[in-house]
């Protein structure tokens, strides 16, 4: 259970912003680590923005305190912000991580990949009350009421993954292919796996020609 316990220089919460911003989120907050990582999980959920076309390969871009200090990010690396918060008041936490079937997402971005399989979707596994749950703090609220979902909760008891459905009852996320689970970011599988879903992005600078946001995609 150590391995789980330990900074990194991806689950970096020994760096000083991040203690700070941890140190904020839990001000006033019970110390119980269920009412914690309850507060800490919207802190990251909503404080910064999911943005799919900020991925870049460099491992620095896959590190909590780059998510913290960026305000936007992806699955990935908000998943790794909300555990290594998790390692620092004692709560082991790993990465998971498994193909996605996104139903509902902006056209823009279905042509950006060429795809509706989302590879490497990432979410954080949690130990709490002797056993693993998975927490899910991709999608921050505004996103979700652009598209129509109610934003992900997260009690702190039990599993938190993508809603199937919309409010409507349209197909939203299914799960297609599962990764498993990593005591640190295994960086190189992650760009494996991301440069064979779409080879089409590595080429002639396509990646830093991406200059948009989901958000932008949904008319905000």
């Amino acid at each position: 259970m150590d391995a789980y316990l330990q900074p990194s220089a991806f689950f970096d919460y020994d760096q000083p912003e991040l203690k700070a911003w941890i140190a904020a989120q839990l001000e006033g907050v019970p110390e119980h680590p269920v009412e914690q990582i309850k507060a800490l999980y919207l802190a990251v959920r909503d404080g910064v923005s999911y943005n799919p076309y900020v991925f870049r390969t460099d491992p620095d871009t896959f590190s909590a305190s780059h998510a913290l200090t960026s305000g936007e990010s992806y699955c990935i690396p908000k998943a790794v912000l909300l555990g290594a918060a998790a390692r620092a008041i004692g709560i082991p936490s790993r990465l998971g991580l498994a193909d996605v079937r996104n139903h509902l997402s902006s056209p823009k971005l279905i042509e950006w990949l060429q795809s509706d399989i989302f590879r490497m979707h990432g979410f954080i596994e949690l130990h709490l009350n002797g056993r693993w749950v998975k927490a899910t703090p991709a999608f921050n609220r505004q996103l979700c009421e652009l598209m129509n979902v109610e934003p992900l909760e997260f009690d702190g008891l039990h599993d938190s993954v993508f809603q199937e459905f919309t409010d409507s009852g349209e197909a939203h996320m299914e799960y297609v292919n599962d990764h498993g689970v990593f005591d640190d970011v295994p960086h190189n599988f992650i760009v494996s796996g991301i440069q064979d879903a779409y080879p089409h992005l590595f080429g002639q600078d396509s990646l830093s020609a991406a200059r948009t946001s989901l958000e932008a995609d949904l008319g905000r």
